[in-house]
This record gives C-alpha cells, sequence and structure tokens, in this order.
C-alpha cells in the first residue's frame, strides 16, 4: 500500500547520496516514485542513484548544493521545479556531527557549523520548496532527528545532540504552522544504526558493542530500517499522523 501511495510522486531527499540518504532514496526508486538526489559532494553517487531510477523508466535528477547557504537551497527548489513541476515528498536527510568536541572545546565556529549543518539546512530547504508543497493539497515532509536529540548523545556530540533535539521541536512547530497547506511535517529518531560514514567516522567498535549490549532487540539498526520508516511517513497524504516523531532505536528509551 504505501509503494501504491508513492508511485508518480515527486520527492526531494537531501545528502541522498549516501548512507541513509541512499536507502531512502533507493526505496523511493523500488516504488516508482519521481527522485531528485540531493548530495553537497557524492556527486558520482548522485548520479549513480539517477541513472538507477531512469533505468526503471523514471524520471529523477541529482541536485547539488550547499543548504546552509540559502541561495543554494532556492537554487535547488528552482531546479526541481523547472524538472519536476512541483514536489509533494521533502526529506530533511542532510546533517552531521562534523566532530566529538566536549562541552569546554565548543567554539562559536563549532557550534555554528554543527547547528547550520543540522538545523539551518533544514530550515532553508523546506521555506525553498513550501509552495511547491503546498500546491498538492496533501504533501509530506520528513526531518531526520536522533535518539541523540533526545537522551543528549555520548559524550563529545554536545552540539549535535542539541542541534537534534531542535530538529524534534522545529518538526512539532513547523507541523503546526503548516497544516493549513495540507502539509504533514514529522520526524524520524534513529537509535545506533551501523554501516553508514557517521558512524564510521565518529563511533568506535568498543562504543557500538557496548551500545548494541543495552539495545533490548540485541542488535544495531541498519539504513534500511530507517528508509522503511521515512518511506512510511511520507506516504500518508491523507494520512492523521502529523507532528510525531518515530523512534527507531530497537527499544532503547531515556525515560
Amino acid at each position: 500500500m504505501t509503494t501504491e501511495k508513492l508511485r508518480g510522486k515527486r520527492v526531494l531527499v537531501t545528502a541522498g547520496a549516501q548512507g541513509i540518504g541512499a536507502a531512502i532514496t533507493r526505496r523511493f526508486i523500488e516504488a516508482d516514485a519521481t527522485v531528485a538526489v540531493h548530495y553537497y559532494s557524492s556527486e558520482s553517487s548522485a548520479k549513480s542513484l539517477v541513472d538507477e531510477a531512469r533505468g526503471r523508466g523514471l524520471d529523477a535528477i541529482a541536485v547539488q548544493g550547499d543548504l546552509t547557504q540559502r541561495e543554494d537551497a532556492e537554487r535547488v527548489a528552482v531546479e526541481i521545479k523547472s524538472a519536476f513541476g512541483g514536489l509533494e515528498v521533502l526529506i530533511n536527510n542532510a546533517g552531521s556531527l562534523v566532530e566529538r568536541r566536549y562541552h569546554g572545546d565548543v567554539d562559536d565556529i563549532h557550534w555554528k557549523t554543527v547547528w547550520d549543518v543540522n538545523v539551518t539546512s533544514a530550515q532553508n530547504m523546506s521555506q525553498a520548496v513550501v509552495e511547491l508543497l503546498g500546491k498538492n493539497g496533501g504533501s509530506s515532509i520528513v526531518n531526520l532527528a536522533s535518539l541523540a536529540g533526545r537522551k543528549g548523545g555520548h559524550p563529545g556530540s554536545l552540539a549535535y545532540s542539541t542541534s537534534k533535539g531542535a530538529i524534534l521541536t522545529w518538526s512539532r512547530a513547523l507541523a503546526s504552522e503548516l497544516a493549513p497547506k495540507g502539509i504533514r511535517v514529522n520526524a524520524l529518531a534513529p537509535g545506533l544504526i551501523l554501516g553508514t560514514s557517521f558512524h564510521d567516522t565518529h563511533t568506535t567498535k568498543e562504543s557500538a558493542d557496548a551500545t548494541v549490549a543495552t539495545i533490548p532487540l540485541g542488535r544495531a539498526g541498519n539504513v534500511d530500517d530507517v528508509a522503511r520508516a521515512a518511506l512510511y511517513l511520507a506516504s500518508e497524504f491523507d494520512g492523521f499522523i502529523t507532528g510525531a516523531t518515530l523512534d527507531i532505536n530497537g527499544g532503547v528509551y531515556a525515560c
């Protein structure tokens, strides 16, 4: 049923060429959606996904941009309007921990960089496409938050955890504002999702093993666990779910 609802729908996945973003993009392609794959530096991966989509007879484009810059987000929106004529789904997936820094080492540059990558990028892109989304009488925004936004994350992720907590609150606020336009806004809060450059870069095997030991389901998550959830929230165009956060963490909760 989810895939049937998405057939022919026009979708933008930010940072859609690697990790969780690539898994989400592939799921939309499998659902016969029309996909815009945003990337910052992963051009070859983005174009490969576009080739996959076109190989199925689907429309698809790759769009580059630094979404922390309003001008780039607006240009991406113009490219999508030119290519597709509109948009039904926005997946705000772009984000990064950048690097681990403890409280005393968080300077203004680090704080602003993390905030811009995780929050400003989503705000810019959402603003840029909101009129495209609002023309359909039923559209969807899905924002990638994190379990760290609920629990505070591991030491050294203070700025990242704070920004992801902001995404949770921003999603609820945006859901309220955009509901009259027929746009639903929800968030995903993944826990430990292994097999991504994020954890390959920022999480040691020892830390990952210790975290897995606390997960009731007894395993880490994978990118497809998140992708399936993203498609579900995106597909409920006439649904009653908005302002919600779907936790994808194997049963780990802070309270």
